[in-house]
């Protein structure tokens, strides 16, 4: 066993937010990838947020520290807007999605930094197979000793949450079968997928130490969990949405992590234990919520009660009413409920592609017109 690896957390005030959404860069005219990501960085020229992602064809754009979900999705839509700027005489339009309904990844551009390259040359086809797109979400923990609790109790609802933002149906123009064929994808990954449930911190530390001792990682951020803590900004970091297609779901979805993450927090301060279920009932929930997306029926109890997912988010939702009055996201938690009234993006882009015959062109469209109206269409 190797000598554990000290990891200190940084101080962040409570439930403070943090968005990150990585974004597509497609041809206006053909809708495929264009390998633009550093013409269009250098445009923007604002590395703090908007950064480059593995693949050339990606932007990630960030908001700053933030109070409100409003105030988290201001500061993405003020970049975004620098972002489409740039891009526009580029003839590059933007494109929020989980996966690009046709781009083949083999065609695809990795981006010139020497992490990325370690990382495809380790993981080889599978790395290249990456073409996948997905918000984090960050949520500030003041107190250390809360991040795993919470972290477990977070996995609880995690087929919530990956149901709801689902949007990536369609894979090199073919459709999978899937509400979310990137979390799928992405779990091939050696280091990323469910997170392993430690009950105390220093069984953390030892497995990071372990893990750069034999040479799995040689950074904690290499460990890319769904759900993991994030030590140098002091949160903890959902990060199993798939991309969102618009501004408005992204709200949504931030808030009812957002307020996820605070009720739990708020479960501890009151000495009431948090949820907690096996890792092969979570890990069956993460497939049935890939696969059935918004139809799935989820194991809601470590007792092995399931309950379709719609309706236990609608359950959640009231739950959650007045911890997202203290949050100040009322009304972005309320639009959850318009996921599930209308459909989510994996569901909209199939009808898209029905109503054209299978042309996934037509679905691309329907995407860059989403980004560009701000909510579904």
């Amino acid at each position: 066993m190797a000598a554990p690896t000290t990891l200190g957390f940084a101080r962040s005030a409570r439930s403070t937010l943090g968005l990150e959404w990585e974004v597509a860069l497609v041809d206006a005219d053909s809708g495929d990838l264009r390998q633009a990501a550093d013409a269009v960085l250098t445009a923007v020229g604002d590395e703090t947020r908007v950064k480059p992602e593995l693949l050339a064809n990606t932007v990630e754009v960030a908001s700053g520290v933030c109070r409100t979900v409003a105030q988290a999705t201001a500061d993405l839509a003020a970049t975004l807007d620098q972002v489409a700027a740039a891009a526009a005489p580029l003839r590059i339009e933007l494109m929020g999605s989980g996966t690009h309904p046709f781009a083949h990844w083999a065609r695809q551009k990795v981006t010139d930094k020497a992490r990325y390259a370690t990382l495809i040359d380790r993981t080889q086809w599978w790395g290249r197979q990456m073409l996948i797109f997905g918000v984090h979400v960050h949520v500030g923990i003041e107190d250390r000793g809360k991040v795993l609790p919470v972290s477990r109790a977070m996995m609880t609802v995690f087929p919530h949450i990956q149901s709801l933002s689902a949007s990536s149906p369609f894979w090199a123009g073919q459709d999978t079968g899937y509400a979310s064929n990137r979390a799928l994808l992405f779990q091939q990954l050696p280091t990323a997928g469910l997170p392993p449930g430690f009950d105390q911190w220093d069984e953390l530390e030892q497995y990071v130490g372990d893990m750069l001792h034999v040479g799995v990682i040689e950074e904690f951020t290499e460990l890319r969990w769904d759900v993991r803590p994030s030590p140098q900004f002091g949160t903890l970091e959902v990060r199993v949405a798939d991309g969102a297609t618009n501004l408005a779901e992204v709200a949504s979805i931030s808030a009812f992590t957002h307020c996820l993450v605070e009720h739990f927090s708020a479960e501890m301060d009151a000495g009431r234990a948090l949820p907690t279920m096996p890792p092969w009932y979570l890990q069956e929930n993460k497939w049935r919520s890939a696969r059935y997306g918004m139809d799935a029926i989820v194991i809601t109890g470590a007792d092995g009660s399931e309950e379709l997912v719609t309706d236990s988010v609608a359950g959640w939702l009231a739950t959650l009413a007045p911890v997202a009055e203290r949050l100040g996201c009322a009304d972005e938690l309320d639009q959850v409920r318009s996921i599930v009234r209308r459909g989510a993006s994996y569901q909209r882009q199939r009808a898209v592609a029905r109503r054209h015959d299978g042309d996934l062109a037509a679905v691309v469209r329907s995407l860059v017109a989403e980004m560009k109206a701000g909510h579904p269409l």
